[in-house]
């Protein structure tokens, strides 16, 4: 993809957008695209520059749920995914572990884990087929007031300091921006933990095994990515910043130690960390705007559920914004009050499902309680021999509240 715009529009006439996403990473990118193969074209505007993204290293759990839906848009990056066929999940320092496997599901894979660059780029290169409107170094500086059946907003450019702010207007705002850190109208529970990323080498073929290992500090998972390892480190702030000052031979002794003998870590590559809360959007739907993805929810990253709830949102957007079912009437005005209420009703379930699935999880294992340890240890292994309760954790996992 060129570096200037996919669709570059300048006068404000053009900008007259009937939907306007703020926001062009993957989310607000798969609302695009899921608008426009249902004949609803859009307009997005990301501050970062158009190919910003690319070069994203992290590290992303897909479900197979999502691998189902982006297939639906064509965007799915069929050569960057790396299979998760089975989960192995256990407690340090107690017994019990479930072994879920992609073939007791009929699925050929449970997930997938891609970097977040490739799957930028397989959906942005969808979006220029589509001729998808595309601004980048372009930011949503004021949402401005309602007048008209139009919400209007300023646009300023984040290329050009000097360049003027310019009018616009839109019938919908779609809010996709990316986590709100300051937002009062976020509810914020704060974990006391920091998640430290990094991808490491290991002694013996991952064979396409994720691992989520839970102990006292919090969850440490392990997800196949290329033949490396890429970790999800869950630990108190103090220590994140005691494991990011670490060299790279100490990190791995030290991830050894809390993960257990059953992987040999032979190596690290660079390592970040960032804090984990889990924030809940009080109203997903305003006059002429809405949010979506981490805009309106971000939970912890166990079992790997808040991006694709997120991706979920922008499909469920564009099902009820356009409706294809022969008895519902497709509405001109996607900014009406009535389908944005449907949308936030619709998701209610789903992002409250998923919110309450991980907060549940992590107050049950991040502790080392004896009596828990053994609770625990009986619960996991009750899911191992009762395949229906495994099958119906593993589907709430792949397709979340739709599973139900």
């Amino acid at each position: 993809m060129a570096d200037t715009p996919l669709a570059s529009a300048t006068a404000c006439d053009a900008l007259h957008a009937d939907i306007l996403i703020s926001g062009a990473g993957p989310v607000g990118l798969t609302l695009a695209l899921a608008l426009a193969r249902r004949g609803q074209p859009s307009l997005l505007v990301d501050a970062r520059p158009t190919n910003a993204s690319r070069a994203d290293p992290r590290a992303l759990a897909l479900s197979h749920g999502t691998r189902q839906l982006l297939e639906q848009l064509g965007a799915w990056p069929t050569q960057a995914a790396t299979p998760i066929t089975t989960i192995h999940v256990s407690q340090r320092g107690g017994f019990g572990r479930t072994l879920m496997n992609a073939a007791e599901m009929g699925v050929p894979a449970l997930g997938y884990v891609v970097r977040y660059g490739d799957l930028w780029a397989a959906l942005a290169a969808r979006a220029e087929r589509e001729g998808i409107a595309w601004r980048g170094d372009t930011r949503v500086a004021d949402h401005g007031s309602v007048a008209d059946g139009r919400r209007r907003v300023t646009l300023t450019s984040t290329g050009q300091g000097d360049a003027a702010a310019q009018p616009c207007a839109t019938r919908l705002l779609v809010h996709a921006e990316g986590t709100p850190y300051d937002d009062p109208a976020v509810s914020v529970k704060d974990y006391g933990q920091h998640a430290v990323l990094a991808e490491v080498s290991t002694a013996q073929p991952h064979g396409n095994r994720a691992w989520e290992r839970f102990t006292p500090d919090g969850p440490l998972a392990l997800l196949p990515l290329e033949d490396k390892l890429a970790v999800v480190f869950t630990v108190p702030p103090e220590k994140a910043e005691h494991l990011l000052a670490l060299d790279d031979a100490a990190f791995v002794a030290a991830l050894q130690a809390q993960f257990g003998q059953r992987v040999t870590f032979t190596g690290t590559g660079s390592r970040a960390s960032f804090p984990l809360a889990l924030r809940l959007r009080d109203t997903l739907a305003g006059e002429r705007e809405v949010w979506i993805g981490n805009t309106a929810q971000t939970l912890h990253p166990v079992s790997g559920q808040g991006f694709n709830l997120g991706l979920r949102d922008a499909w469920e957007l564009a099902e009820t914004l356009t409706p294809a079912v022969p008895h519902l009437v497709h509405t001109p005005d996607p900014g009406a009050a009535a389908p944005l209420a449907a949308y936030a009703q619709a998701r209610r379930l789903d992002r409250r499902g998923g919110a309450a699935f991980t907060d549940g999880i992590v107050r049950l294992f991040s502790n080392d309680s004896t009596p828990l340890t053994l609770a625990r240890g009986v619960g996991l292994l009750a899911l191992d021999l009762l395949p229906p309760a495994r099958r119906f954790v593993a589907r709430r996992m792949i397709w979340g509240a739709r599973a139900w």
